[in-house]
């Protein structure tokens, strides 16, 4: 009996060990971010999208949202692009979106340096590399998943989302500056990532799932 009880004294002990190293994920979490536990450990983000400051004046003003959501720091984060500002006329022309490592506006979207590439790899490796996205009728809403994330030191908040002139080459271009960059021009618009509460992303969500819905 005693052996037993032994046994059953270290069980207990392991699963109250267990639940305070759960306590202190959730508690380190919630230092870094506090809306984990106010969102049932999910992370939403915005950034809300304007035109360069010093971008030319034959080039489009883009205007619009980029929003993030991340149910846990193993899972994907899920992205929506919102944007508008696009020409109608003519064929659309794809435009590359990525995260860059500054949110820094000084010099519009000039100054948010080089993609953000936590890991030092080529392009189009980059955790925010986002990818090519065709407006229609001057628009992009579109979804997708991307390996960045919103938790730990690797989290992209404060930093910048692109919009850029071009199609980017994905690393297929033959030169140094499509494994930098994948040589997609000029920056037309730019965004700092913030956190936000979980009504943009909502509320965009259901206008993007009417959009899907009726096409």
């Amino acid at each position: 009996m005693h052996r037993y009880a032994s046994v059953g004294i270290l069980e207990a002990a392991l699963l109250v060990l267990l639940a305070g190293c759960q306590q202190c994920v959730l508690a380190s979490s919630d230092t870094l971010a506090p809306e984990v536990l106010q969102n049932n450990g999910t992370l939403y983000a915005v950034c809300k999208v304007r035109p360069s400051t010093s971008l030319p004046e034959d080039l489009p003003k883009v205007y619009g949202h980029v929003l993030f959501k991340q149910d846990h720091p193993q899972e994907k984060v899920k992205v929506l692009l919102r944007f508008s500002g696009f020409p109608r006329d003519g064929s659309p022309e794809p435009r590359a979106v990525h995260i860059h490592q500054y949110g820094d506006l000084s010099r519009g979207c000039d100054s948010t340096g080089g993609h953000y590439n936590p890991y030092g790899v080529n392009h189009p490796n980059h955790p925010g590399d986002f990818g090519n996205f065709e407006p229609q009728q001057g628009k992009i809403n579109t979804m997708l998943e991307s390996d960045a994330t919103l938790f730990g030191s690797l989290s992209v908040f404060g930093r910048a989302v692109v919009i850029h002139e071009k199609i980017d080459d994905l690393g297929h271009g033959g030169d140094a500056g499509s494994l930098l960059h994948g040589n997609a021009g000029r920056r037309l618009a730019c965004c700092i990532i913030g956190v936000s509460s979980p009504n943009l992303w909502n509320m965009n969500f259901k206008q993007y799932s009417r959009r899907l819905r009726r096409n």
